[in-house]
């Protein structure tokens, strides 16, 4: 389906599911805010091409009015936007920016987990090689180190001020122990 007439200066693309796991490219007019008049296309499918081919069949001069497409960081879209929308600039979507830099948290997160359960490990082997007892260090709010990556997860996800306590303990800890996330969950949220 086009919707010419809904082209305006600020545009959205992405794509979606609709119905039984069938991807589709939706262009929508910003301004409209998702009311009457927001939809400008839903072409089926993803590929580029076909895209880019229903697109131009709203005339060259319309197009060349848009002055912004926001997008994901797919290289399909961005060359449908750059295509279709000359000049335009493409701006990616926060969301997308957002997501990323979670991820990218989540996963240094994960590896100094595992660098925890490495140490922990080491530690045991060499209190029972040594015939002594091992004894686990804990924190001044009672999580081991890898406890206290485990249990940190959800923490990093939310915002400081929609912390509980025990969540504003865990992060300060969590923070004094790796600088670094608490520089990405700056950067994340």
């Amino acid at each position: 389906m086009l919707y010419p007439n809904n082209l305006g200066e600020h545009l959205s693309i992405d794509e979606t599911s609709v119905s039984h796991g069938e991807l589709y490219t939706i262009l929508t007019n910003k301004s409209a805010k998702g009311r009457k008049g927001a939809i400008v296309a839903i072409i089926a499918g993803t590929k580029a091409e076909t895209v880019i081919a229903v697109l131009k069949k709203i005339p060259e001069r319309a197009r060349r009015k848009v002055t912004e497409i926001t997008l994901d960081m797919a290289g399909n879209m961005e060359l449908i936007a750059k295509r279709s929308f000359p000049l335009a600039v493409r701006v990616t979507d926060r969301f997308h920016v957002q997501q990323l830099a979670t991820e990218a948290l989540q996963e240094m997160r994960i590896k100094y987990r595992w660098e925890a359960l490495d140490a922990e490990n080491e530690a045991i082997e060499y209190a029972k090689k040594s015939k002594r007892g091992f004894q686990n260090t804990l924190l001044t709010n009672g999580d081991t180190l890898k406890q206290l990556l485990a249990r940190s997860r959800y923490v990093l996800y939310k915002r400081a001020e929609n912390w509980t306590t025990d969540q504003k303990e865990r992060a300060d800890l969590l923070f004094e122990y790796y600088p670094d996330l608490k520089l990405m969950n700056l950067v994340s949220i």
